[in-house]
């Protein structure tokens, strides 16, 4: 019995050592002829292999996050269909292809573009390429006391397409708005403004309705308290503007973009803003307690340019709205109001 049991024994050793030979040399001839590695696919498509996926992962992912590295200013990138990885056995004859990989990645992505936008009274006016440049902007305008500094804003922006961006030296020097100067005072204690630029002040009307090509908005709220041709006993002729009523020191928006060609004390006017929007438009702001802008500033539409008040021959604190085409003062509620 003990006899039968050693042969049978000796047997089972045999075929083990067999067994693992075997196994030896099929795994052995596997390494020889094949190498572990990954078949990629994107979107359900195999588009390669890469024997080191943590290393093609990777770069994939700082490219998402950073995009190409010589454009500093893209924020990330969109992609929608990442690779997926299946382990394989692979031919040591077929070589990895980890850049064409990558290639196929960057052909869907979508870069995002960030940069900060400086706006005028909320309309975007020059771009810069990061926050430290805006807020020298901002703190250069401050510095030289611009007349323009409370409509100044800065907003982040995200787009597919990036504007063209100016340095901050060239966004002060463009956006930059000299303050008017106080020359001397008023009897009535109200600042009075020396003149720059020149102004009609003829007192040429007419009751039609010509096409400025000009859309206007209001440069004030209040009450209408003197209309377009009303007579009055302070005054020696048909009323050639609007009077809009509101408080004194209320901001007075420009009613279009333009370049200030007026901007000072004129008789009766008082304190006065003129506007001229091109094509022989021009907008009269009368009556006013201070000025912000001097004759050739641009302004744009919406943008402070005065404050209400009751200099000249006034008799309450107003504004006094003019709209005018070639000299001759048109009835602005034809166009605004």
């Amino acid at each position: 019995m003990f006899k039968k049991v050693m042969i049978h024994t000796k047997k089972s050793i045999k075929f083990m050592v067999l067994f693992m030979i075997s196994i030896f040399l099929i795994v052995g001839a596997i390494a020889f002829l094949y190498k572990p590695t990954y078949s990629v696919f994107i979107n359900g498509e195999q588009v390669g292999y890469t024997e080191n996926k943590a290393e093609l992962q990777r770069k994939i992912n700082n490219y998402i996050e950073k995009g190409e590295e010589e454009n500093k200013n893209i924020a990330f990138v969109q992609v929608d269909n990442l690779p997926d990885y299946k382990l394989c056995l692979l031919k040591k004859n077929i070589v990895a292809n980890d850049e064409e990989i990558f290639g196929k990645v960057k052909e869907q992505g979508i870069a995002y573009y960030r940069y900060y936008a400086i706006t005028n009274n909320g309309e975007e006016k020059l771009y810069v390429s990061n926050f430290e440049e805006a807020e020298q902007v901002v703190n250069g305008l401050k510095a030289k006391n611009s007349s323009n500094l409370e409509k100044i804003a800065i907003v982040e922006k995200y787009e597919q397409n990036i504007q063209d961006l100016v340095t901050s030296e060239e966004a002060i020097s463009k956006l930059y708005v000299e303050p008017a100067k106080v020359v001397q005072v008023a009897k009535n204690g109200t600042a009075k403004y020396g003149a720059t630029g020149k102004v009609n002040t003829a007192l040429t009307t007419s009751t039609g309705k010509a096409n400025i090509g000009v859309a206007l908005i209001r440069p004030v709220s209040g009450t209408i308290t003197s209309r377009f041709g009303a007579g009055s006993k302070i005054r020696r002729s048909s009323h050639t503007g609007l009077d809009i009523a509101t408080s004194t020191g209320t901001p007075i928006a420009a009613a279009a973009s333009g370049t200030v060609t007026f901007s000072g004390y004129k008789g009766s006017y008082g304190n006065m803003i003129v506007i001229t929007h091109g094509n022989g438009v021009q907008t009269y702001y009368g009556h006013c307690s201070k000025l912000y802008v001097s004759a050739g500033a641009k302004v744009s539409q919406g943008q402070t340019i005065a404050a209400v008040g009751s200099t000249g021959n006034s008799t309450g604190p107003h504004l006094h709205l003019e709209v005018r085409l070639n000299g001759v003062a048109y009835n602005p509620q034809n166009y605004v109001y």
